[in-house]
């Protein structure tokens, strides 16, 4: 999973169509409290979790998570990944 600093985005939208399995949707899409939810995870993590500062492929598994309902509940971890 990766988190978009909510104050430093400026809604351009180009994250989007990058995403391997869509998984980035605008704030637009969510209200009340899943809003609020989504947008302070963002807020938490872009603050803990390192910043990634160059493009990698796709993992080689992302294909078999693409149709997975509920990730977020599955396999969230508060621990930063290593990266590959």
């Amino acid at each position: 999973m990766l988190v978009i600093n909510p104050v430093e985005c400026i809604d351009c939208g180009i994250c989007e169509p990058e995403c391997p399995v869509d998984a980035i949707k605008s704030d637009a899409d969510y209200k009340g409290e899943e809003l609020k939810f989504w947008t302070d995870l963002n807020t938490k993590y872009s603050d803990i979790w390192p910043n990634i500062t160059e493009k990698r492929d796709p993992p080689k598994d992302a294909e078999d998570f693409a149709d997975i309902k509920d990730k977020y509940a599955k396999y969230f971890s508060e621990k930063a990944g290593k990266g590959s």
